[in-house]
C-alpha cells in the first residue's frame, strides 16, 4: 500500500533542499574565485529546484565575498522573487534568457578569465585540446554584441541582449563573448563549475600549443563526447575537493 508524505513533511524537505542548494551556490562562487575563474566580477546561478521559472543568484557582490544571506531568487523576467531590496547584477539577463531558452540548463557561470578572451577576438576557434574539455566538442560560438546592437558598454544588461546570447549559444555548453568573457552551462551546478574551470584551462593550454608552432591535434567530436560523458559522470569527485576551498575560506 502506497503512502504519501504529509504536506508539512514535503514542505520541510523542500526547504531543506533549497537551503542545501543555496549553500552549494555560495561554495560555487568561492571555488571559482579561489581558482581565478572569477575575480571581483562575474557570477554564477542555479535554477530553482522547485520553480523552473526562477533561479538563485547572489546579489551584486564580489564572488569571493558571497555568503548565504547574499543569495536571492529571481524570475526569468528579471524581477526579484525573494530578496526584496537587494541590488542584482547588471547582467542578470545572461542567466534569465539562457534558462528561458534551454530547459536542460540547470546552472550558468559567467566569467571574464583572461586566457579565454583571445579566442573571442581572433580567428582561432576555441577547441578541446585534452579530454578534460570534451564539452567543447560542439565548439564555443562567439557572441558579438556589436553585430546585434551596435555600440554598447559590452554588458548583457537587457533581455534582448540575453536572448541574442542564448541564440548564439544554441545547444553548445559554452559561448564566448567577444571582448568580454564567456558563459558555461550544465545540467548541474558542479557541472557548470567544472566547465567554467576547464574552459579557462583548455584556453591556456591551446594558446601554448598554438605558440609552439605546427599543426595542433584536437579531440574529434566523438572523442570529445565520450570524454565529456565520463567526466560529467565523475564530477562529484572534483566537486568534493573544490568544496574544501570554499570551506577553508570561511
Amino acid at each position: 500500500m502506497e503512502t504519501t508524505q504529509p504536506a508539512s513533511s514535503q514542505a520541510v524537505n523542500s526547504c531543506t533542499e533549497l537551503l542545501a542548494l543555496k549553500r552549494e551556490l555560495v561554495a560555487a562562487n568561492r571555488v571559482l574565485a579561489h581558482l581565478g575563474v572569477l575575480d571581483a566580477f562575474g557570477h554564477v546561478s542555479v535554477r530553482h529546484p522547485n520553480r523552473p521559472g526562477e533561479f538563485l543568484i547572489s546579489r551584486s557582490c564580489a564572488p569571493e565575498l558571497v555568503i548565504l544571506d547574499d543569495i536571492i531568487t529571481m524570475r526569468l523576467d528579471g524581477s526579484i522573487s525573494e530578496g526584496d531590496g537587494a541590488k542584482p547584477y547588471l547582467e542578470v539577463p545572461i542567466h534569465a534568457e539562457i534558462y528561458r531558452a534551454r530547459a536542460d540548463v540547470r546552472a550558468i557561470v559567467h566569467s571574464h578569465a583572461p586566457s579565454v578572451i583571445p579566442f573571442g577576438v581572433v580567428t582561432h576557434p576555441l577547441r578541446p585540446v585534452y579530454h578534460m574539455a570534451g564539452f567543447l566538442g560542439k565548439g564555443a560560438p562567439v557572441f558579438d554584441i556589436h553585430a546585434c546592437f551596435g555600440c554598447t558598454d559590452m554588458l548583457v544588461r537587457a533581455p534582448a541582449h540575453g536572448e541574442a546570447l542564448a541564440r548564439t549559444l544554441g545547444d553548445a555548453s559554452v559561448a564566448l563573448m567577444r571582448g568580454h568573457g564567456y558563459v558555461a552551462t550544465s545540467e548541474s551546478l558542479p557541472g557548470a563549475v567544472y566547465r567554467a574551470i576547464y574552459t579557462e584551462r583548455n584556453a591556456a593550454i591551446q594558446q601554448q600549443a598554438i605558440a609552439m608552432g605546427g599543426p595542433v591535434t584536437y579531440l574529434d567530436e566523438t572523442e570529445a563526447q565520450l570524454a565529456d560523458e565520463t567526466n560529467m559522470g565523475a564530477v562529484a569527485k572534483p566537486w568534493a575537493l573544490w568544496r574544501r576551498y570554499a570551506d577553508d575560506a570561511r
